[in-house]
């Protein structure tokens, strides 16, 4: 009940910021957008309002979780009501957990809307919908709640405009780390090579969450696949979920 409270609470106030609407403005246009730009490209028009959806949906997703996400503690910190919530018959933990999933439901609201013109402008298109397509969204609801864990840590720690750069950085070396398998595979046998795969291995793969080629070119999606990549999703969310609680409960507000 007491997490449930403070969800609540972070829903509401999530619910009223004027910069979730815009984001969401925008990623409305960008998806009607991908039709009109499929009329005016060369190629299977289909496929490119698909792409053109999904990477809008994402990253509207993910601006959203972190400008929202940066300033979930530090706002409490910042205005003192921490220290009146805090002195409520409630943990740091539950506090934690109960910011976490209030932005979740908020996410989960705004992606479905997303997702609901999305799927007007394929049907308007193409008249059928592939099953493969909610398995995207899924994932990249999936990825938004990994980013959500990740803003809402370094928001226990620092101010929002530090956060929000940390955290974009956390999702763009999450889709670029890939570059460092190859990277693995041509430097010589030596601790050059160990110290590459450790860095390899603690970075963030966020592109196990990424089967929006799969769904644009209808290839199959492999059991294995999707299962490690759940799994990988909940895992890191948790793990971060931990470290942030980990964090506020150290942190001195006196």
């Amino acid at each position: 009940m007491k997490i449930r409270a403070v969800a609540l609470n972070t829903f509401k106030e999530a619910i009223r910021d004027r910069i979730l609407y815009l984001l969401l403005f925008f990623a409305v246009v960008s998806l009607v957008l991908s039709r009109l730009l499929s009329l005016l490209t060369v190629g299977d028009k289909i496929k490119i309002i698909m792409d053109t959806g999904l990477s809008s949906i994402s990253i509207f997703g993910v601006l959203m979780a972190i400008l929202m996400g940066t300033g979930l503690v530090y706002k409490e910190i910042d205005k003192k009501t921490v220290y009146t919530l805090l002195s409520k018959p409630i943990n740091r933990n539950q506090f934690i957990l109960g910011k976490f999933l209030g932005l979740i439901i908020t996410l989960f609201i705004m992606l479905a809307v997303m997702t609901a013109i999305f799927i007007i402008i394929i049907l308007l298109h193409s008249g059928t919908i592939s099953w493969k397509l909610f398995v995207s969204l899924g994932f990249i609801f999936l990825e938004l709640c990994l980013i959500t864990s990740v803003a809402l840590l370094f928001s226990c720690f620092s101010t929002p405009i530090l956060s929000s750069i940390f955290s974009l950085s956390f999702y763009l070396i999450g889709h670029l780390s890939w570059g460092m398998e190859t990277l693995i595979k041509k430097i010589t046998p030596g601790i050059s090579k160990i110290l590459t795969q450790v860095v390899y291995t603690l970075l963030p793969d966020l592109e196990n969450f990424n089967f929006k080629t799969e769904v644009v070119h209808n290839l199959p999606i492999p059991p294995k696949v999707f299962l490690f990549s759940l799994f990988y999703g909940i895992t890191y969310t948790f793990f971060i979920l931990m470290l942030s609680m980990l964090v506020f409960r150290k942190r001195d507000f006196i």
